[in-house]
């Protein structure tokens, strides 16, 4: 098995849908809230903050 693919990103909301078009999973927005990163409960993508970026609410 494969480890979770690993996405740095500006935003503490992300949008994911497993990539690969329909072979993917329904949308879903995560939202980091104060942490710097999360996991898709869907397909285990690791989304994290790059350094620099501000947790809590998108500006």
């Amino acid at each position: 098995m494969q480890p979770p693919e690993r996405i740095e990103v500006d935003e503490p909301v992300v949008r994911c849908d497993g990539g690969n078009g329909a072979l993917g999973h329904p949308a879903v927005y995560l939202n980091m809230g104060d942490k710097r990163a999360i996991d898709c409960p869907y397909c285990g993508r690791h989304y994290y903050l790059r350094a620099g970026a501000r947790a809590g609410a998108p500006h």
